[in-house]
């Protein structure tokens, strides 16, 4: 669990998880232009590739092979994992 706490703490990671929850199955090419345009974020692809690594090696992200292109998808059960170990319940007003 201490490596989807690692990969959420970094606000580029949470901002290409956004992306991926709006569409998923995008290549490197389609998260770095989506990235640029709408966020304003100018980093390689390298960088971009490296953030990847890091989501997919807690399993927030997926990334399957298809001919030269590689797809990323949004796998959000390890948050799911997170809020069941500590689930949400309203609190309580004391007397």
């Amino acid at each position: 669990m201490g490596d989807v706490f690692k990969a959420l703490a970094d606000p580029t990671r949470r901002t290409i998880m956004d992306e991926l929850s709006q569409r998923d199955d995008q290549t490197l090419f389609e998260i770095c232009s989506r990235l640029a345009t709408r966020h304003g974020l100018g980093l390689s692809r390298q960088a971009i590739s490296q953030h990847l690594e890091v989501l997919e090696s807690c399993g927030l992200v997926i990334s399957r092979r298809e001919g030269r292109y590689k797809y990323h998808r949004l796998d959000p059960s390890p948050l799911q994992q997170l809020s069941e170990r500590w689930p949400v319940r309203p609190r309580q007003e004391e007397p």
